[in-house]
């Protein structure tokens, strides 16, 4: 997998990539965002380094010490092998970045404000706590550790939450190795304040509540890490990264009169989720969501609730949460796993933001990653 030519993207401005090769790419992607409630126009770069529409991914036996594809996050944690985790979401960094180095990989997909300093910035890590499976401790870990030691933010700036299901997570779900400070923050306060949230819910005309921080605009830096499991068909029958912020915004409206996938495309289309924009335009002016990571070391078929049904030993990786969702559906859920997907819910994640599947790189195919056997 090649790159065959690249033009620089900015904030303003975007790449739009051909299915050429694996890497192929040329100009523009049209990716919408809300401009206003009744009407869409084409946004600013959803991140000034990255190419939003290239997702990356490992499938490494290694991951992993043995086979127990039905378990407690409990038992599941002393069989991931952490180097092999940890050395793998670092080639999946340089993959994403297209960069030979780590800490330069790492450096190019975080970004912060131009009038802070790494020390002052906020990251908030959305999790999944609902039911029974759970982020693996060295995913978590090694993410965390690239914040305070490879960007240098403090510790004590960096908050895992999950605002619906988050509760007693500090005490039920400790996750382990992670830096001094960083706060398993349960649900963080939850959610009371109200935005409006973007068509196509309800075209634009109805409030949801959503993490107050987020509303209140306290968080500088959003990282989305998530599992990999089955939902209803309304949804695409799985969850995925936009899913995940069911927990930063509040879920109840999808469950009612236009909601579904209506619901779930809007929340992502969010200020709230995607960064600051520009009123006249929808342009992004700043990323919020700056990486998506999916946690697929262990996954399901069905869900959201119950254990595992399959050990995969796949880590993927992406900043725009869409795009990650579509490709992570019909290339790993469906095509790897031979698991349902509706696929016309699938399609709209692309085409809600104005992209086909023929915008994506090499016909939406994962770009693998994994380290080769010698």
């Amino acid at each position: 997998m090649t790159s065959e030519g690249e033009r620089e993207m900015t904030r303003r401005r975007f790449l739009k990539f051909t299915a050429a090769g694996a890497l192929a790419f040329t100009s523009v992607p049209t990716i919408i965002i809300p401009r206003r409630t009744e009407a869409y126009q084409a946004g600013g770069a959803v991140h000034p380094n990255i190419d939003p529409l290239r997702v990356v991914g490992v499938r490494d036996p290694a991951m992993t010490k043995a086979a127990d594809p039905r378990t407690k996050w409990e038992q599941e944690e002393p069989l991931v092998n952490w180097d092999p985790v940890q050395e793998n979401m670092d080639r999946l960094a340089m993959g994403l970045a297209e960069e030979k180095g780590v800490g330069e990989a790492w450096k190019k997909i975080f970004v912060k404000p131009a009038n802070k300093t790494w020390g002052d910035v906020v990251v908030a890590i959305k999790t999944n706590q609902i039911a029974e499976q759970r982020t693996r401790s060295a995913v978590m870990s090694k993410l965390c550790h690239v914040l305070t030691d490879v960007l240098g933010v403090k510790g004590s700036n960096v908050f895992i939450y999950d605002a619906c299901h988050g509760a007693g997570m500090a005490k039920n779900n400790p996750f382990k190795g992670l830096p001094e400070g960083v706060t398993l923050a349960d649900q963080w306060g939850g959610y009371s304040l109200r935005v409006t949230v973007p068509a196509p819910y309800a075209k634009g005309q109805r409030q949801a509540k959503c993490l107050d921080h987020l509303v209140k605009d306290e968080v500088d830096i959003l990282v989305n890490v998530c599992l990999c499991k089955g939902h209803g068909s309304n949804f695409g029958g799985f969850t995925i990264s936009m899913k995940n912020h069911f927990g930063t915004f509040d879920p109840q409206p999808s469950h009612g009169d236009g909601g579904g996938a209506d619901y779930l495309i809007a929340i992502n289309k969010s200020p709230q989720i995607l960064g600051q924009m520009d009123p006249a335009t929808g342009n992004v002016l700043f990323p919020r969501q700056q990486l998506c990571i999916v946690d697929a070391l262990w996954a399901s078929n069905p869900g959201p609730g119950g254990l595992p049904d399959s050990q995969p030993n796949v880590l993927l990786m992406g900043t725009f949460g869409p795009v990650v969702d579509y490709i992570g559906a019909m290339r790993f859920r469906k095509d790897m796993m031979h698991w349902p997907v509706n696929e016309q819910v699938a399609q709209r994640f692309l085409t809600e933001f104005g992209l086909s599947e023929k915008s994506l790189p090499n016909g939406g195919k994962i770009i693998d990653v994994t380290p080769k056997v010698a």
